[in-house]
């Protein structure tokens, strides 16, 4: 038996007390939990206090901020304590959870304070954060800064997440499978309408003969099969107990690696080739529940990524502002694999778990894209702190020789833009979250674009008819999701505004001098900047309004917590709607 190295008590203290003061804030912006003002610190910092049972009363000090964030110390709560002690005292009293919640919970948050002691151990300054490339910095991102049980990867093992997990870090070689094309379907957008064409790209002539002799040698056509990669984790855990008549007949076959290093991202499922970094990522299902959802690949959905990819392309290449003003990068889900399964595919009612076992979907890297000296960094890299509580953020408004405010103009005229311009010209919406939205930078380090990934998943459209949509192929209309245009907004909203920057915002006000009420004016600011340069477009700014006086507070904890727990659904789950909050774009 073989374990990773385990953190000292302190150190697992010091990430307990963090993600405890986490928890309390992000539990109290959803209204879970109601703390009560206590009163002042001598500098001035509002106290409060949390009664959970007659005997335990915490304390602590919060700042407040935009869209009623909560910001609380970690050093500041009494007494010491962390999130499972919390939970073990408040889970029935205060939170009102089940008994079944409770325990799952439990696991997930054990799991994610695990995850964070080991990034804690390799933790990089914030210099040394910046000098890293794109994949190498995926590796010490910390997760989803909403959700509080944000790495609970619930069917991992510990061994599991040493080798698979995003913070491991370890380049990995990835199997294929040779799938029947009685069980399999291609798709792939013109370019690669065939999947000869994208074998020809991403498997060398050694690679593809070493497939098909293979295949021939179970005595079967290798022209019958299409070839994909698989996580060895689901392998181990689904495809081979799940699909094992397929194996037997030999719908599905074996096959070696390509050999090619892959690191896992943020997501968890997709790789980034390292050994050949212009070759395409790869999106593979993996069937463990991690932030609100089983971590497959939806079957409609894998099947039409391309023809989703072919129209959202479209759209940009044909409109000069977004091809040529905003240069927007959209990383293109360009081919698909999906397999079904023979009998879960046809079964309605049974939970989407099991409609989402087997497929791969290639996605183009974001490194084709760059120009000489731009770099790229996830949205939610500049979130990042070192050990000493440095930002990233700070780092980089460092190198790029610009006073704070004018760097954070840039970064909001590079992100807004081309957003605003899908929302109200298109009404088409990406979720724009800190690993969906990737922030690219010049040689100075000062942003200059925007890229996107994640079409399939993320993209919602109006559900009021525009004639914008027109061009929309049948197969895309199927299968993107669509909103009422009061909602539509949220997207934005709770993707890019609360998701990332009302966590961004406080990081500025204490580490670039950039008072939070003026983050938030320069936010509105560009946003008033791209109605004045399409006045033609009015009524469809009022008709995606983001600048409400208040809009629906989405609730992502409160979903695990009370709406859905861990029960198996039959479709993905949806954010809580809790309320309403008030908007910092609204004109005071």
């Amino acid at each position: 038996m073989s374990c990773a190295p385990q953190p000292s008590h302190r150190a697992w203290q010091h990430a307990a007390r963090r993600l405890f003061a986490k928890t309390l804030a992000e539990l109290a912006y959803e209204e879970v939990l109601t703390p009560e003002p206590d009163g002042t610190a001598p500098d001035g910092t509002p106290r409060y206090r949390l009664p959970v049972t007659d005997d335990l009363t915490y304390r602590f000090r919060a700042r407040r901020g935009a869209y009623g964030h909560w910001r609380v110390d970690p050093a500041s709560i009494t007494p010491h304590s962390d999130p499972l002690h919390f939970l073990t005292h408040a889970h029935d009293t205060v939170l009102g959870l089940s008994g079944d919640t409770t325990g799952h919970l439990i696991r997930e948050l054990t799991a994610t304070l695990a995850a964070d002691t080991r990034l804690d151990a390799t933790a990089l300054s914030a210099a040394d954060l910046a000098d890293l490339d794109y994949a190498d910095l995926e590796g010490h991102q910390t997760g989803h800064p909403w959700l509080v049980a944000n790495k609970g990867r619930l069917g991992f093992s510990a061994a599991d997440a040493a080798l698979w997990a995003p913070e491991a870090r370890i380049p990995q070689r990835l199997p294929w499978l040779a799938a029947h094309h009685g069980l399999a379907h291609y798709r792939g957008v013109p370019a690669l309408a065939t999947p000869d064409r994208l074998y020809g790209e991403e498997l060398s002539p050694a690679t593809q003969d070493a497939f098909a002799r293979t295949v021939a040698a179970e005595g079967r056509d290798p022209g019958d099969y299409l070839y994909l990669p698989v996580h060895p984790w689901q392998w181990d855990e689904t495809i081979a107990p799940l699909f094992a008549p397929q194996l037997a007949d030999r719908s599905l076959i074996a096959l070696p690696t390509d050999n090619d290093l892959r690191l896992a991202q943020q997501s968890i499922r997709t790789f980034l080739n390292i050994s050949r970094p212009q070759a395409r990522s790869v999106k593979l299902p993996l069937s463990i529940l991690n932030t609100l959802v089983w971590r497959g690949l939806p079957t409609e959905r894998t099947l039409a990524a391309p023809a989703v990819t072919r129209w959202v392309h479209g759209l940009r290449d044909a409109d000069p502002y977004l091809r040529d003003e905003t240069r927007v990068i959209l990383l293109g889900e360009t081919a698909s694999v999906t397999v079904e399964h023979p009998l879960y595919d046809r079964l309605p009612g049974v939970p989407y778990q099991f409609k989402e076992l087997l497929g791969c979907i290639w996605r183009e890297p974001i490194t084709r894209y760059l120009d000489p000296g731009e770099r790229a960094r996830t949205l939610a890299a500049l979130l990042q702190t070192d050990p000493r509580g440095r930002a990233l953020t700070a780092e980089l408004v460092r190198r790029s020789g610009l006073a704070p405010r004018h760097w954070l103009r840039r970064l909001f005229a590079a992100l807004l833009p081309p957003l605003l311009h899908f929302l109200y010209q298109y009404g088409t919406v990406f979720s724009p979250h800190g690993e969906n939205a990737i922030v690219v930078f010049d040689e100075h380090d000062i942003p200059t674009r925007l890229a996107v990934k994640d079409f399939v998943d993320d993209v919602n459209t109006s559900s009021v008819p525009l004639p914008e949509h027109d061009s929309m192929a049948d197969d895309v209309r199927a299968v993107l999701l669509t909103e009422p245009p009061a909602f539509l907004t949220q997207f934005i909203h709770a993707g890019l505004f609360i998701g990332v920057f009302r966590y961004l915002a406080p990081l500025c006000e204490e580490q670039l001098d950039v008072p939070e009420a003026e983050f938030w004016s320069l936010v509105r600011a560009e946003v008033l900047r791209h109605h004045e340069r399409f006045p033609r477009l009015k009524e469809r700014h009022e008709t995606f309004d983001l600048l409400t006086p208040r809009i629906e507070r989405l609730c992502l904890n409160r979903n695990r917590l009370h709406v859905d727990g861990y029960r198996d659904r039959h479709d993905r789950p949806h954010a809580a709607v809790h309320g309403t909050v008030p908007n910092p774009l609204h004109a005071l």
